[in-house]
């Protein structure tokens, strides 16, 4: 008897044709369907909590709001500030002290995904408790052993599902493009999976660095298409250069790379979208650019830079027409 996969082919034939059908109504010209006037309100910018990785609850929240943020994106997963084991100890004490110093405890950056998963649902009931907002979810990837049309469908189910529990706990769950071979990294891709959502308690965490790196100069063609989807953003800079004799992207501060954050954020405004930022900070920093608890150089080194791509991204965003 052959094997039965995860999905009856006829569930998947129902997904995909659900998918297909959506295309016309949630297609690449929507905005020209329907134009939109142009939004220009102040963005909220919350500091990725990944690169204060090396202080407690209190001083990281103490810091972020002396350098002018309005919040934390904070890591709750494996490694992260909150562990997802000791999520309902750990959570509510870290919400107390970006409470305490007028911070909103808003965004969260997860490993869920998955429903049926005990700490995965923990963690979403505690941030619903803790009144968090928005969440970004694990990565995807494609199986080799399985065609990808079909894991689109399967992840579209996967997402779905994840929408309901959502709906239930005030929630929007945010899957975020990641270049490389992850699920999501040519952006196209994403919209059979979105598409068999209701795209309100599910969507996209867009990271320009990570499109223009998969897109080049057609970056703009798919934040036009998944613009509808978007929920958060990412906000990080790079330029192309050679390690070890291989081209490879390198992480840059904001305005010394490739993004063009002119362009970029008058088609945010053009498109009105309004959602919360998360700032990264990927390049040098004596370890705090990949989280690590202790860290090579002075702290206040950390928080100039910090601060200095907060002024680059709001004088930025307040320029472009």
């Amino acid at each position: 008897m052959k094997k039965r996969t995860i999905y009856e082919r006829r569930d998947f034939i129902k997904l995909a044709a659900m998918a297909g059908a959506a295309i016309p109504l949630m297609g690449f010209d929507e905005y020209m369907v329907n134009p939109i006037s142009k939004w220009g309100g102040n963005l909220e910018v919350h500091l990725f909590s990944k690169h204060l990785q090396f202080l407690n609850y209190k001083d990281m929240s103490e810091a972020a709001a002396e350098m002018g943020f309005n919040g934390l994106d904070l890591t709750v997963r494996p490694e992260g500030h909150v562990l997802p084991d000791r999520v309902s100890e750990d959570l509510p004490n870290a919400v107390e002290a970006m409470k305490k110093y007028g911070l909103n405890p808003r965004l969260m950056t997860t490993n869920v995904i998955d429903v049926q998963n005990k700490e995965h649902k923990s963690v979403l009931e505690t941030a619903s408790k803790s009144g968090f907002s928005h969440y970004r979810t694990a990565w995807l990837s494609y199986p080799e052993n399985r065609g990808i049309p079909e894991s689109q469908a399967i992840y579209g189910q996967q997402l779905k599902n994840l929408e309901v529990l959502n709906k239930q706990l005030g929630l929007i769950g945010c899957y975020q493009n990641h270049a490389g071979n992850h699920v999501g990294a040519p952006i196209w891709d994403l919209m059979p999976i979105l598409q068999a959502t209701k795209n309100e308690n599910i969507g996209c965490q867009y990271d320009i660095r990570h499109a223009v790196v998969e897109g080049g100069s057609c970056w703009e063609l798919g934040l036009r298409l998944i613009g509808p989807f978007i929920k958060t953003i990412v906000i990080k800079d790079f330029k192309w250069g050679t390690v070890n004799g291989q081209w490879k992207p390198i992480n840059t501060p904001l305005g010394e790379g490739m993004v063009d954050f002119d362009r970029y954020f008058s088609l945010l405004k053009k498109y009105n979208i309004n959602v919360p930022v998360s700032l990264h900070l990927e390049y040098g920093l004596g370890g705090a650019e990949h989280g690590a608890a202790k860290i090579s150089i002075d702290k206040k080194e950390v928080f100039a830079q910090m601060k200095k791509d907060l002024t680059f991204l709001q004088e930025a965003w307040q320029r472009a027409e």
